[in-house]
């Protein structure tokens, strides 16, 4: 379960106690005059989102292409 902590971007002046804060299911949101401005993240979470965006972009340029496969035309042939 992620657990959301939220700090003023000034925090960031005790970094090595804000880091220890990070994990995979915690990062630290900086907050820069009472906005969101930052999000501070372990290295695998970022790796996951920029692959998750990577496959998101795979999807909405092959959803673009024309010859596709319905889900009902896939499972048609499995059936068969």
């Amino acid at each position: 379960m992620m657990k959301m902590s939220i700090k003023p971007v000034s925090a960031l002046r005790d970094y090595n106690k804000l880091l220890k804060e990070v994990d995979s299911d915690n990062p630290v949101f900086l907050t820069k005059n009472g906005y969101g401005k930052y999000a501070i993240v372990d290295i695998e979470s970022y790796d996951r989102f920029v692959n998750g965006m990577k496959v998101l972009k795979d999807l909405q340029e092959a959803s673009a292409e024309s010859g596709l496969y319905t889900l009902d035309d896939v499972f048609g042939e499995l059936d068969k």
